[in-house]
């Protein structure tokens, strides 16, 4: 059967739409998991980020998570409020506020601890598969970001 032009606009044919609803079972195979931890997926990146490395500007955060800073400010807040991150000015630069982890924040990590486990079970993939399509993933999502806008 030949193609027609139209084939381009099916869903189906959309990298987006695989993208978008693969983001959406991720989130449902990771929510039992983050429900343990009573976070949500933000707050779990941003935790992946300190678990890393602890206190970092509000703005390396957001550079490590592709963030501004009035999307991740809230998220912080909520996690301050859980008494997960203290956030603080910089005493060297008060326009600079620093988040780090609290003695709960970093105990959390020991219940993370098995996330990647469990999702690589929940993917019913190999590690070296899913290995593959992360390092492609990565050369795609960086070719779109240099790429120039339109």
């Amino acid at each position: 059967m030949a193609k027609n032009a139209s084939d381009g606009l099916k869903l189906d044919q959309q990298f987006c739409f695989l993208i978008y609803s693969t983001m959406h079972a991720l989130n449902r195979a990771y929510k039992p998991l983050l429900d343990r931890l009573g976070i949500t997926y933000p707050q779990y990146l941003v935790l992946l980020v300190l678990w890393e490395r602890d206190d970092q500007a509000v703005g390396e955060i957001g550079e490590r998570l592709l963030l501004d800073s009035s999307t991740l400010t809230p998220l912080l807040k909520r996690l301050e409020a859980a008494g997960v991150v203290a956030r603080a000015r910089n005493p060297k630069d008060e326009r600079q506020v620093r988040i780090r982890l609290t003695g709960h924040g970093t105990a959390m990590r020991e219940v993370a601890e098995s996330f990647p486990r469990e999702l690589l079970n929940a993917a019913g993939c190999k590690l070296e598969e899913l290995a593959d399509l992360r390092a492609r993933l990565l050369e795609v999502r960086d070719n779109m970001l240099a790429a120039p806008a339109g």
